[in-house]
């Protein structure tokens, strides 16, 4: 469908007014438009008949503490994450993350929402999320009210470009439990260039070190597989071990046995084997250095 067949278009101010239309069915949700609009020019996407943009609802926008969690609404751009003192102060891995992200034109549109839901095996934010053991809030409009689950966002992505989100869902927010003290998290993507680049790999790590020993440990990687995954036998390989030498080899073996990376136009199997290898001994350091 063309622009010119849209036959609605609608800018909802509140959550619940969206997912009212949302539940009507046939309907494109527009945020940033960073990952829509060329998925659009390029063929891949149609537009339904009604459009919907979200960026009126100032809630979807907000980065707050709830209790023991840090919530971020779904439209908090990526140049927000990266800059909110809050995000910096406990979660410093976002915003690490966020400095590598395209260019700035894309990160002052990017939404933190849309990179999750878009789910590229590369979604550069969606690894350092899952290190941070996040979960999704999803809100639908069912039997006359609007209803919130969550989901936990190791099990949001069920292959490339899809989800377990229902057409009639509206991803609201993401949300993780507060870092303790000790957490320390460390994020590396490929490219010559520090930005702009589609990752080849990322990788992702995080846990809590104290008198010398990592333990709550989380590692995920980007682009090495169908979907964002997490690292279960790298993390088993340095939960509650001290980092010497033969436990960073032993989680770099863990790491390239958890990957599945394929050839494609980008890198071969055997690079983006490599790279992992590479990127997990370079973060682990990293981690004994701080």
């Amino acid at each position: 469908m063309e622009m010119s067949e849209i036959e609605k278009y609608v800018a909802p101010l509140a959550v619940q007014e969206a997912v009212r239309i949302l539940a009507a069915g046939a309907v494109t949700i527009v945020a940033g438009g960073t990952d829509l609009t060329p998925q659009i020019n390029e063929g891949r996407r149609v537009y339904a008949p009604t459009l919907m943009n979200i960026r009126r609802i100032d809630q979807l926008s907000r980065i707050s503490v709830d209790g023991d969690n840090i919530r971020i609404g779904s439209l908090a751009t990526v140049a927000e994450i990266r800059d909110n003192e809050l995000i910096k102060d406990h979660a410093a891995i976002l915003c690490q993350t966020a400095s590598h992200f395209a260019s700035e034109q894309i990160r002052n549109a990017a939404t933190v929402g849309g990179n999750i839901c878009n789910a590229s095996p590369a979604g550069d934010m969606i690894i350092p999320l899952l290190v941070l053991r996040a979960e999704v809030e999803l809100a639908r409009w069912q039997d006359g009210a609007m209803t919130v689950r969550r989901v936990a966002l190791d099990q949001f992505f069920t292959g490339p470009g899809k989800t377990v989100r229902r057409d009639d869902e509206l991803l609201t927010a993401v949300v993780f439990k507060r870092p303790s003290a000790d957490f320390i998290g460390q994020f590396r993507k490929s490219g010559p260039r520090p930005a702009l680049e589609i990752s080849t790999v990322s990788v992702g790590i995080g846990g809590d070190i104290k008198a010398g020993r990592f333990s709550n440990v989380r590692v995920a990687f980007g682009a090495v597989g169908p979907t964002p995954l997490c690292g279960k036998q790298t993390e088993a390989a340095l939960e509650a071990k001290i980092l010497d030498h033969d436990v960073i080899q032993a989680a770099v073996h863990a790491a390239q046995q958890d990957a599945s990376p394929i050839d494609d136009i980008r890198a071969t199997e055997w690079y983006r084997n490599h790279l992992i290898g590479v990127f997990t001994e370079e973060l682990l350091n990293n981690v004994c250095q701080n």
